[in-house]
Formats: structure tokens, C-alpha cells, sequence
């Protein structure tokens, strides 16, 4: 069998049951489903981190973002001098030294020129933005930067990006089609993120110009919707665009979410949000189909997070792994094709900000929040609501110990490291939230 086509499309900020396969109930995604249709649907699926760019380099990486530099940054802002080290080998590095042509269109935010970018870690081609956020008309960063670019060079084009993105991904497909090559297309849409603008608000752009882009005082369910609605059309579009061209069977397609939602996102049934190690910061989406290898309408309970990608792709593509870089995510590919049953997980994060500390370990999780500390089963317990950590002290006081001893294989947090938070200033539900650091 030829080697397998990739499709890794990625959004940004869309919280688990903001699609309609994971519960969403004010509309519907149904190309979205389509890949569940056609595939498997994660039930138990993780990000990396409660934010976007430490969960973008755990799955280029393969590896706990805390081993870098970079992942310190939660989400990186500002620093010029942090980033992906060109030397790291990446996902689309390894695929592209086996013959994969290799594409990123979309969000990078893993670094600015002139040290860090797409180019410098191992795509060929490169076509969208390379920070945390932009406006989806202007183009522009909270900066007040124009952000769009075509490889290193920055261009200006007028629309609404979504849709530019999903053109670009169209294109890209019919172009590697024609050369007969496998190929890795890395289409990471900023939408949901903020500002709030759907198709057509162009007025909500405008008054925007020159502003931080946070957009406390916008937004709509509304407006989110049609935002989402906006993407999954475009996800059609590219599955449409495999199908033309007889690439589907020998392609594999994962959906997912780089972290949990934000303030329009629909959580449930978890609480939490974007930036908080509670379920519903760290809980996404996570959809994958390859019909040549993978039963369709299947539901996997399977425990995975963001970096368990980059081993089960590349295993899939019959790419070893860089000997001196070692993933720490799994393949899920033996539980995909039905080879394995699923595998018991222990999985650690940690977010500075409220110094936050999580650990899940088979169905239960270490939760540390500020000086607060718990002990949940997540499985019959998934708003986390009953505190177990006395009636359950020893495997407390064990998860504790566990985690700490993970800590200290990673880096140490830093002072001077960005870290996202959200207080009762920004959100009416965040009485209690310590000021931002």
C-alpha cells in the first residue's frame, strides 16, 4: 500500500462540545461529523495545555512541550528570542526527509522570523499567520502588525480568512494530486478565536483597528456559531476536494482542537475553560478517519492527548522517530485498526499561572489550583465536583508524589514566562480569580 496521505486540521479554541458529534445543540457541523462518519470519535481526548502555542509544539514535537524553552510560554507573546529550534526534528521534518511533501496553512505561533518559522522546521510550503491571534478582516495582530504571509515574504489579501484558508487547502490538495506525492497538509484555522467576527461583520473589524483584539465588550452565541459554521463549510470543502480526486481511501484526516473553549464555547458536559487545567480547558475534540485502514462510526474511550499524534502518523507513514528525541506520546494506531484494546494512560500537565498542576491517572485526576488541592474520578465524575483526596488519601498522596517526580525530568517554570489567565475583571463567572501576574 502506498503511504498515506495526511490531513491534520486543527482549530483554534473550540471547546469539546462545540461540534455537533460531541453534543453542540444551537447548530450543527456536519462535515465535521462527516470525518467521525467516516472514522473514529475520541471520547476521552486532551490537549497538550489549556493554550495554543504549548499545544502546537507538543504535537509537532511528539513530546511534552515543557522540554523546550518555548512551552515555558503559555502562550508565547512578544518574545522575539523563544521558539521551535530549526535543528528539533519535527513531524513534517521526518515526513518530508521519507518523500512527503509537506504544507502549513494557517496558524504557526511558534516563533517569529528571523530565527523561527514554518520554513526553518521542516514544511515546504507556508501560507497564513504566524502569531496568536488576528483580526479575520484586516489581517492585523493585537500588535497592530498586518500578519498574513506566503512562505517568509508578507502579503496582503483581501477576505475573510477562514475562507482564504480553506481556498489555500483546496489548492494545495489538487496541487499534490497532480503530483502523485504523499503529502502532509497542516491546516490550522484561527477560528474560533477571537475577535468574534463572522462573515460579513465587516463594521465589527473596523472598530476594532488599532485595538488589543481581546474583545471583552463582542460577541455573540450567535456570531460564534456562524464562525464555527464558517469552518466546518470550509472542512467540507476539503474533504470534497479528496474525494474529487480519489484520495480519500489513503488519506487519514484528524480534527481537533489545540485546547479546550473560550467564553462562547460549550464545555459540556466538563467545567473550565481555556487557560485552567479543569476538564474544560483541556478537554477537545478529536476526530480521525482513514477509510483504507479505520472501521467507520466507531467511538473510542481510549485516553490520547495532542502529542500521541505525532507517533501514530508517523508510524502510519512507516517513519521512524529520531533516535535522540524520543516521543512521549503513544501511537494510537493498534487501538485505530482494531489491533489493541485501550491502554491505560498517566498523563501530567502544569499552567503557571495560579500555579496549576494536573495529573490523570486511569480514571482519576490530581487537580492542584493555587493552594487548593483534589482528587476527582473523571470518568463517573466529570464536572469534577466531588473532592476525593481524603477518602482517598493514599492514592492522593501517591498521584502527588508522581507528579512531582514528572516535574522534575521537565524544565523548571520561569519568572518572566507569559501566562494567559482570565479574572473577575475580564469574566462575570471569575469572582475569586487572583489578578493577572
Amino acid at each position: 500500500m502506498k503511504q498515506p496521505n495526511i490531513v491534520f486540521i486543527m482549530a483554534d479554541d473550540l471547546g469539546y462540545a462545540d461540534v455537533s458529534c460531541n453534543g453542540r445543540r444551537d447548530y450543527s457541523t456536519p462535515n465535521i461529523d462527516r470525518i467521525a462518519e467516516r472514522g473514529v470519535r475520541f471520547a476521552q481526548a486532551y490537549a497538550n495545555s489549556a493554550v495554543c502555542s504549548a499545544t502546537r509544539l507538543a504535537l509537532i514535537t511528539g513530546r511534552y512541550q515543557y522540554r523546550l524553552p518555548l512551552g515555558l510560554e503559555e502562550p508565547l507573546a512578544g518574545k522575539t528570542d523563544v521558539g521551535l529550534p530549526p535543528e528539533h526534528p519535527t513531524l513534517p521534518s521526518l515526513l518530508r526527509q521519507a518523500g512527503y511533501g509537506t504544507t502549513l496553512i494557517g496558524k504557526w505561533h511558534l516563533g517569529v522570523l528571523p530565527k523561527f518559522g514554518p520554513l526553518q522546521s521542516g514544511y515546504d510550503h507556508f501560507w497564513g499567520i504566524r502569531t496568536g491571534a488576528i483580526d479575520y478582516y484586516s489581517h492585523q495582530n493585537p500588535r497592530g502588525e498586518d500578519d498574513l504571509w506566503d512562505g517568509d515574504v508578507a502579503v496582503r489579501q483581501t477576505g475573510y480568512l477562514t475562507d482564504l484558508l480553506g481556498d489555500r487547502a483546496v489548492a494545495t490538495i489538487e496541487g499534490y494530486a497532480k503530483r502523485d506525492m504523499p503529502f502532509l497538509l497542516s491546516l490550522h484555522f484561527n477560528a474560533p478565536h477571537w475577535p468574534w467576527e463572522a462573515p460579513g461583520d465587516l463594521d465589527e473589524s473596523e472598530r476594532l483597528l488599532g485595538s488589543r483584539l481581546r474583545h471583552f465588550d463582542g460577541g455573540t452565541q450567535r456570531t460564534y456559531a456562524r464562525m464555527v459554521q464558517a469552518m466546518d463549510h470550509q472542512i467540507g470543502r476539503v474533504l470534497q476536494a479528496l474525494d474529487v480526486n480519489g484520495l480519500a481511501d489513503n488519506t487519514i484526516v484528524v480534527f481537533t482542537s489545540d485546547n479546550g473553549g473560550e467564553r462562547f464555547s460549550d464545555t459540556w458536559p466538563f467545567t473550565g475553560i481555556k487557560t485552567e487545567l479543569l476538564e474544560g480547558g483541556l478537554r477537545v475534540p478529536s476526530l480521525v478517519c482513514w477509510p483504507a485502514r479505520i472501521k467507520a462510526g466507531g467511538v473510542s474511550h481510549q485516553v490520547t492527548i495532542t502529542m500521541d499524534w505525532f507517533a501514530t502518523l508517523l508510524e502510519a507513514a512507516g517513519v521512524a522517530q529520531d533516535g535522540e528525541h524520543p516521543a512521549d506520546g503513544i501511537s494510537l494506531l493498534p487501538m485505530l485498526s482494531g489491533q489493541s484494546d485501550p491502554v491505560g494512560r498517566t498523563l501530567f500537565w502544569r499552567y503557571r499561572s495560579n500555579a496549576q498542576r494536573a495529573m490523570r491517572d486511569g480514571d482519576f485526576k490530581y487537580l492542584k489550583i493555587q493552594d487548593n488541592t483534589f482528587l476527582f474520578n473523571v470518568v463517573e465524575d466529570p464536572r469534577e465536583r466531588a473532592n476525593l483526596k481524603d477518602r482517598r488519601s493514599d492514592l492522593f498522596d501517591r498521584m502527588v508524589a508522581d507528579w512531582h517526580a514528572w516535574a522534575a525530568t521537565m524544565l523548571p517554570e520561569i519568572d518572566d514566562s507569559f501566562g494567559e489567565v482570565y479574572t473577575a475583571a475580564d469574566l462575570a463567572d471569575h469572582i475569586g480569580a487572583q489578578p493577572k501576574d
